[in-house]
């Protein structure tokens, strides 16, 4: 069982920056390829980043690419996602997930574990 439990979000105005941060429980936070979803009000949940098991493979959705960021600190057990260039469509409760053993993992099924959710909202 892992329990992950995100921070950092708030409000910032457009083109601002945030650092969400997700921290896991258990011993074996290496074997799980960790991801970033969003859900905007009226939305389905949508793939952002993840990050392989060694933090060596990264991949992001297409809108957020060359602004966001996500790697991962295996020695404690966290994963971060630097949002930067933020636009107001980027509003959204953020969601950390992690994946056993996945391998470019970009789909909600893939994952084992969700966090409760962070809130971003980017003003205009």
């Amino acid at each position: 069982q892992v329990q992950l439990v995100e921070s950092g979000g708030g409000l910032v105005q457009a083109g601002g920056s945030l650092r969400l941060s997700c921290v896991a429980s258990g011993r074996t936070f290496s074997s799980y390829a960790m991801g970033w979803f969003r859900q905007a009000p009226g939305k389905e949940r949508e793939f952002v980043a993840t990050i392989s098991m060694s933090g060596s493979n990264t991949y992001y959705a297409d809108s957020v690419k060359g602004r966001f960021a996500i790697s991962r600190d295996n020695a404690k057990n966290t994963v971060y996602l630097q949002m930067n260039s933020l636009k107001p469509e980027d509003t959204a409760v953020y969601y950390c997930a992690a994946a056993w053993r996945g391998v470019q993992a970009r789909r909600s099924r893939e994952y084992n574990y969700w966090g409760q959710g962070t809130q971003v909202t980017v003003s205009s």
